[in-house]
């Protein structure tokens, strides 16, 4: 469907068009109406269909229609995100969106300096794209008023309420004075503790949409799984890399000394990459997402703290280094390629010991995942340094594999 279909502002439109956005997708055609008519909502949607825009199109349309002037009239609308790098995401894409309408809008978030953020609240602000700890701080500063918002999105709402940010909303929606401001919540996957969670936020009436929910992760994604041990994972990493030159990579690995230790091993063998992990400086951080998205190549190395919900640009591969805790991460993870039209491919390095992971991943997804098989010349393409890091006995296995 064609977003002029809709009624909204010509000037969102316009932005649409600019932005190369002609057609809905599923979620934001069954989205936007509700929205529009101040529906409550749980929506849930494979990652990269385009779900800031379903929220953020009629969000902005209801302030931009209410409003008799550019003049502020107080917040009206709070978007929580679990990270700051996903605050400034969201935050673009509501900037894109509200250009020309009287909609104001602003990306709060910790990490930088409050005086220019305070500053920009005083000017006045329609809707707040946040994350819960800097608006929590600002709010108990006096510096920001939340009294009159009407409406309240919870993005990444599995992540929010699993990672104990329920209180934070419920606390934010005790301090809103109408009691029957409208509540969205927008997530590519959702388990039974985390709906009863939302519902309990919610109108009774409140609609849920769920797409696909036969397939959870895009079909624009080919997933692999290699078996390998997991001291032998740098060395296929490399060798995978350097047959890769021209793609664009991202390695997910479980902590920030694993995201280090991977960067040293692929820096002696002449890889460079990019690192993001939840420890960074904030500016680092800002600073690898922004270098990654402006290469036509290249690799970065993260944890799923840091690289949650992130849109990165054509990515052509998602790598699993470390299989996730969660077999809920793995569906978000290889999310971040394959996006919109676009095709990659997700492989899964799995040693021994994360054989019980694989398993739940699959449960998870309801279907295997296809081996692939490692080329043991791996091992042997690392040079002495690969060989040098082998005990004696993996050496002897290896040449009793190839010639046996």
């Amino acid at each position: 469907m064609q977003f002029n279909r809709f009624p909204i502002s010509s000037d969102i439109l316009a932005n649409l068009e600019r932005m190369g956005f002609h057609k809905t997708t599923d979620i934001q055609y069954k989205a936007i109406p509700a929205i529009l008519k101040g529906e409550d909502l749980l929506a849930i949607a494979q990652t990269g269909t385009g779900k800031t825009a379903a929220f953020a199109i009629p969000v902005i349309h209801k302030v931009h229609s209410n409003k008799t002037s550019k003049s502020t009239y107080g917040l009206k609308v709070i978007v929580l995100t679990p990270t700051r790098e996903l605050a400034k995401q969201v935050g673009s894409v509501f900037a894109k969106l509200s250009k020309g309408t009287k909609a104001s809008t602003f990306a709060l978030y910790g990490g930088v300096s409050q005086d220019p953020q305070k500053d920009m609240l005083k000017s006045g602000v329609d809707i707040l794209i946040t994350t819960p700890g800097r608006m929590f701080d600002l709010i108990h500063q006096g510096d920001l008023d939340v009294s009159n918002v009407s409406c309240v999105v919870v993005d990444e709402a599995d992540q929010m309420l699993d990672l104990g940010f329920a209180n934070d909303i419920k606390g934010i929606k005790t301090k809103i004075k109408n009691h029957r401001h409208q509540t969205l919540f927008f997530s590519a996957t959702i388990n039974p503790k985390i709906k009863k969670l939302a519902y309990s936020h919610i109108k009774s009436s409140a609609m849920r949409i769920q797409i696909s929910p036969e397939q959870i992760v895009s079909k624009n994604v080919d997933h692999f799984l290699v078996k390998v041990e997991m001291d032998n994972k740098r060395h296929l990493l490399t060798n995978f890399l350097k047959e890769q030159p021209d793609a664009k990579t991202i390695v997910f690995v479980r902590t920030q000394l694993r995201v280090e230790r991977v960067a040293k091993h692929l820096a002696k063998n002449q890889i460079d990459s990019f690192m993001l992990f939840g420890n960074q400086d904030q500016e680092d951080r800002m600073d690898a997402i922004d270098q990654f998205n402006k290469v036509n190549s290249g690799v970065l190395i993260a944890t799923d703290l840091s690289a949650r919900g992130i849109d990165f640009k054509n990515v052509t591969y998602v790598i699993n280094y470390d299989l996730p805790e969660n077999p809920e991460n793995y569906v978000h993870r290889v999310g971040r390629t394959g996006r919109g039209t676009q095709y990659g491919e997700a492989i899964s390095f799995c040693s021994p010991e994360e054989a019980s992971k694989r398993e739940d991943i699959e449960d998870f997804l309801g279907r295997e995942i296809d081996e692939m098989a490692a080329n043991t010349s791996f091992l042997l393409e690392g040079g002495r340094e690969a060989l040098e890091d082998m005990e004696i006995s993996d050496i002897l296995k290896m040449e009793e594999n190839l010639f046996s």
